[in-house]
């Protein structure tokens, strides 16, 4: 999304079209008992429940799939060695056969994550043990054709070689799935929580009161920008009361921000300065819904709201090896605002450790005059 320049984000009579997917778009059978104003019904009871534990495509846990597998190996090793040299040589090749096999275990199980996850608990066992064992047979195939190692000597294809890689894959799988059920099972009440605080944090009820009273004094002297600060309402309103889970683009994320802050901006005149500097190559990185908005509207509320003079909310995205970075500043008081609960900044990041693991990351801290948060997501 390109950069705007703040004279843009006046409302006008004519709003830019939505980027958020049609799916979030309500309809006229939804249950409106979950708004986000009160108490959540049951939009909350549909979200819980543990995650999925063929959930492997996270870097995260590829990293602590192969480190454990391949410390079990060194520990193991170490009992048969006669020496550290020896040592080294047997955890090499080893490793031949067990990161192959590991990987290939780990690209299988993310490819089919979907069809795996519906089988029942029972058939997701048989599964994924199998699978272990195939990969580890033919990681140790893998070797014999290229002949490295023992299998060099010509004794890799007796029927005692070909079973300690087989039952090794299968006994590997069969702990690496068993934490990772624990762990999805252990996230089930985190996601659930994350779900809760999102419902929460969504548009707090004086916003949409000063947001109506802002509208009411326009319509007579400035009917174009009443209809533009109506517009922009409704599309926020839209998507705050949508039912979807599913990630959205950073763009969408952005184009949202900037309704908020157009509305804002209306109800504060020259009170609020807001700069936008955009890199256009991150905005079709993956977010978690409603991530943005939650953090313009703490800056709003305890940035520019206490100060008399008002005060600047900048937002920046760059994109920085694979990563896209998204900074936003505000103003800091002399005159501390009435504290709140880190409610929005622990949802997000509850719920971008969700989606991307140790991926992303989120820091939130005073930098001299400005307050900056600052999230790192993959691109």
């Amino acid at each position: 999304m390109p950069s705007t320049p703040e004279s843009d984000f006046q409302p006008t009579g004519s709003r830019p079209a939505s980027l958020w997917p049609e799916s979030s778009r309500l309809n006229d059978s939804r249950d409106f008992t979950s708004t986000g104003f009160g108490l959540p019904g049951a939009g909350v009871a549909r979200a819980a429940g543990p995650g999925s534990a063929f959930d492997m495509c996270h870097g995260g846990v590829v990293l602590r799939a192969v480190l454990f597998v391949h410390l079990t190996l060194a520990l193991g090793l170490m009992f048969g060695a006669a020496g550290f040299e020896a040592w080294l040589t047997q955890l090499a090749l080893a490793t031949g056969v067990a990161l192959p096999g590991v990987l290939l275990w780990l690209v299988f199980s993310c490819v089919s994550k979907d069809r795996l996850a519906a089988l029942p608990v029972p058939a997701q066992w048989v599964a994924a043990v199998s699978l272990g064992a195939a990969c580890g047979g033919g990681s140790w195939a893998l070797q014999a054709l290229v002949g490295l190692g023992a299998l060099a000597e010509g004794q890799g294809y007796a029927p005692a070689r070909w079973l300690a890689p087989t039952l090794a894959g299968a006994a590997f799988s069969a702990a690496l799935f068993y934490w990772l059920r624990l762990r999805a099972i252990a996230q089930g009440p985190a996601d659930s929580s994350a779900r809760l605080a999102e419902l929460q944090s969504r548009i707090r009820p004086h916003f949409l009161f000063n947001t109506l009273n802002t509208a009411i004094a326009l319509a007579r002297v400035d009917p174009a920008r009443t209809e533009g600060l109506l517009e922009d309402l409704a599309e926020l309103f839209r998507v705050a009361l949508a039912d979807t889970d599913a990630a959205v683009t950073l763009g969408a994320e952005v184009e949202l921000a900037q309704r908020y802050l157009a509305i804002e901006q209306t109800r504060f005149g020259g009170r609020l300065k807001v700069s936008w500097d955009l890199d256009p190559a991150t905005a079709q990185a993956r977010v978690p819904p409603l991530m943005l908005q939650p953090l313009v509207e703490n800056a709003v509320r305890h940035g520019i709201e206490p100060a008399p003079d008002g005060g600047t909310i900048r937002v920046r995205t760059r994109l920085r090896r694979g990563h896209a970075v998204i900074t936003i500043d505000n103003t800091l008081q002399t005159r501390a605002s009435r504290p709140g609960a880190g409610m929005a900044l622990r949802n997000v990041r509850e719920r971008l450790h969700l989606m991307h693991d140790v991926a992303a990351s989120f820091d939130a801290q005073a930098d001299g005059e400005m307050y900056r948060v600052r999230i790192v997501v993959p691109a």
